[in-house]
C-alpha cells in the first residue's frame, strides 16, 4: 500500500495564516505597536550606546546593537504592563441609623411580649439570649418591626435596605470625592434579601451608574458574603486595570426575622441588628496617595462539602411552616474546625520565618514522629497589629479569642461593635475597622487582618496594609460622638 501523501497545498493554507495572525495583531496590538516603536527608538538609541562605547575605547558592531537596544526597550515596556496591578481600598463608610430605629432591650422585649406570637417558654429562651448575647443597652432595627404589629410589607423591606444603602454610598462619595458615573465595578452582598429588580439594580438605579458597569448582586452566602465581596472585587480590579468598584454589605432585619417558636431560630432574631457599609477600591495607581489601605491577600476557604458544616446554618421551616435560619449545635465545633483549616492556608502568607518553622516542626512530630502533643497555634500578633473578627455573637468572640490566643486589647474592636451595634452581619468587619481608626490605633505600615465566616460553611479573610497613619479626629464615621465612652468595662 502506498503511503499516505500529505495534503496538497490550496488557498485555505495562507488564507488561515493571514486570519490567525490578523486575530493576534488585534489581541496583542498595543505590544506589537509598542515592538515597532522600540524598533525605531532602538537606532537613535544605538547611536548613543556606540558613543559611549567609543569613549571607553570599545566598540561593538551596529547590527548587535540596534537589536539589543530595541529588546531591552521592549523587554521594559513588557515588564511595566505585566506587573501585578495593586488594589486599594480609598475608604469606606459605614451606617448609622437614625434615633428613631433606636431598640434597647427593654423594648425588644416588650415587643416580643405585645406582638404575642411567642410562648412563655420562648419569651424566657429570649430574655436569657439577650442578657448574655454581649449586645450593649443602644443598637438598631428598622422602624417597621418597633411597630405594633410589626409591618412586615415588602415595600418596608425595600425601604430598610435603600435606607442603609443610600445612606452609607451618599456618605462614602462626599469622602472621596468620586462621581458615582465612574464606577466601574459594583458588588453587593445581602444573604435573605433578594427582590427583583435586584439590590445591584436599586443602586444603579438610585446613582445613575453608566451603562456597562459590571454588576454582581451576591446573595445566600451569609456573614462572610462582605469579605467574599473584596475578594471578587479584587479579582475584577485586577482584570480590569485602572477601574473604581464600589462593594455594599448588608442584612435585612425585617426579612430576616423569624417569627415563630423554634428555640434554634429564636437567635438571629436577638443578635442581629440594623447596619451596612460602602467600600471604594481602586486600582489606578494614581490613588495609591490618597488611598487608605493596599490590599495584600485575600483568602476563601469552604468547608461545605462536609454534612455537618453545611446543615449548620440553614434557612428552613419549623413544624408550623413558618421560616427562619436555624443554626444547628456543632456550629461553633465546625466554626473551630473551619477557622483550622483556613489558619493553616493563611499562615504561610503571612507570619514570619520563626512562626512557619515552629509550626513545621510540630506538624513532624504529630505526623511523623506520632508525639502526642496538641497541634501548634502561630502567633498571628506577629502578623497583624490589628483584628477585626466577624461580631458573631459573645461566645463565638470567646471562642476565637481562646483559639488564637489574643488579649483583650486585640478583641476590642470586635467586641465593642458587637455592645454598640449588635451583629450587622457581613458589614461587621468594616465597623470594626472604623472602631480602630476612631481610637487612633492605625498607624502607617500596620497589617489589618478582616475574617468573617458563615453559612455554606465558609471562613474568608482580607489583609490589607494601613499606607498611612489614620486620622482619628474624622467626622465622617459611626462612632463619632461618642467613642470616648469605649471600652465598656463589661458587655453583660
Amino acid at each position: 500500500m502506498a503511503p499516505p501523501q500529505p495534503p496538497s497545498p490550496s488557498f485555505c493554507t495562507p488564507f488561515k495564516f493571514v486570519k490567525h495572525a490578523y486575530y493576534f495583531m488585534l489581541s496583542n496590538k498595543m505590544n506589537l505597536l509598542f515592538a515597532s516603536l522600540a524598533f525605531l527608538a532602538g537606532a537613535p538609541a544605538c547611536l548613543y550606546v556606540q558613543h559611549l562605547l567609543q569613549t571607553h575605547h570599545l566598540n561593538l558592531p551596529p547590527l548587535l546593537l540596534l537589536p539589543s537596544c530595541s529588546a531591552l526597550l521592549f523587554l521594559a515596556h513588557y515588564y511595566f504592563m505585566n506587573r501585578s496591578t495593586q488594589v486599594y481600598l480609598v475608604d469606606f463608610s459605614c451606617f448609622k441609623p437614625a434615633l428613631s430605629c433606636l431598640c434597647n432591650k427593654e423594648m425588644l422585649l416588650d415587643r416580643a411580649e405585645r406582638v404575642g406570637f411567642l410562648s412563655e417558654e420562648s419569651l424566657k429562651l429570649v430574655r436569657k439570649i439577650v442578657d448574655r448575647s454581649g449586645l450593649g443597652p443602644d443598637t438598631y432595627v428598622p422602624e417597621a418591626l418597633l411597630e405594633v404589629p410589626p409591618n412586615l410589607a415588602l415595600v418596608e423591606a425595600r425601604k430598610e435596605t435603600e435606607t442603609v444603602f443610600f445612606g452609607a454610598v451618599d456618605e462614602l462619595l462626599e469622602k472621596t470625592g468620586v462621581d458615582a458615573r465612574d464606577i466601574d465595578i459594583l458588588v453587593v452582598n445581602c444573604s435573605v434579601f433578594n427582590p427583583t429588580p435586584s439590590l445591584a439594580d436599586m443602586v444603579v438605579n438610585r446613582y445613575k451608574l453608566r451603562g456597562n458597569v459590571l454588576c454582581y448582586n451576591l446573595s445566600g452566602m451569609g456573614c462572610s458574603a462582605g469579605v467574599l465581596a473584596v475578594d471578587l472585587a479584587n479579582h475584577l480590579l485586577k482584570a480590569h486595570p485602572n477601574s473604581y468598584a464600589l462593594v455594599l454589605s448588608t442584612e435585612n432585619g425585617i426579612s430576616s426575622m423569624y417569627w415563630g417558636n423554634n428555640p434554634s431560630m429564636l437567635l438571629v432574631n436577638c443578635l442581629f441588628r440594623m447596619g451596612g457599609s460602602a467600600a471604594l477600591l481602586s486600582s489606578h495607581s494614581s490613588d495609591a496617595r490618597r488611598s487608605k489601605y493596599r490590599l495584600l491577600h485575600t483568602l476563601r476557604t469552604h468547608v461545605g462539602a462536609d454534612d455537618n458544616s453545611y446543615n449548620c446554618v440553614m434557612q428552613q421551616e419549623d413544624d408550623e411552616r413558618k421560616v427562619g435560619v436555624a443554626l444547628s449545635k456543632e456550629l461553633m465545633n465546625v466554626a473551630r474546625d473551619a477557622l483550622k483549616v483556613h489558619i493553616t492556608n493563611l499562615g504561610p502568607l503571612v507570619l514570619p520565618v520563626s512562626e512557619k518553622l515552629k509550626f513545621l516542626v510540630n506538624l513532624i512530630q504529630r505526623k511523623v514522629l506520632k508525639s502526642k502533643i496538641e497541634g501548634y497555634v502561630p502567633d498571628f500578633k506577629l502578623a497583624f497589629e490589628h483584628f477585626c473578627i466577624h461580631t458573631g455573637g459573645r461566645a463565638v468572640l470567646d471562642r476565637m479569642q481562646k483559639s488564637l490566643n489574643l488579649d483583650d486589647w486585640y478583641m476590642e474592636p470586635s467586641r465593642m461593635a458587637l455592645y454598640r451595634f449588635g451583629n450587622t452581619s457581613s458589614s461587621s468587619v468594616w465597623y470594626e475597622l472604623a472602631y480602630c481608626e476612631a481610637k487612633g490605633r492605625v498607624k502607617e505600615g500596620d497589617r489589618v487582618w478582616q475574617m468573617a465566616f458563615g453559612s455554606g460553611f465558609k471562613c474568608n479573610t482580607a489583609v490589607w496594609v494601613a499606607l498611612k497613619t489614620i486620622d482619628p479626629a474624622s467626622k465622617k464615621s459611626p462612632w463619632r460622638d461618642e467613642i470616648h465612652n469605649f471600652p465598656v468595662k463589661a458587655t453583660s
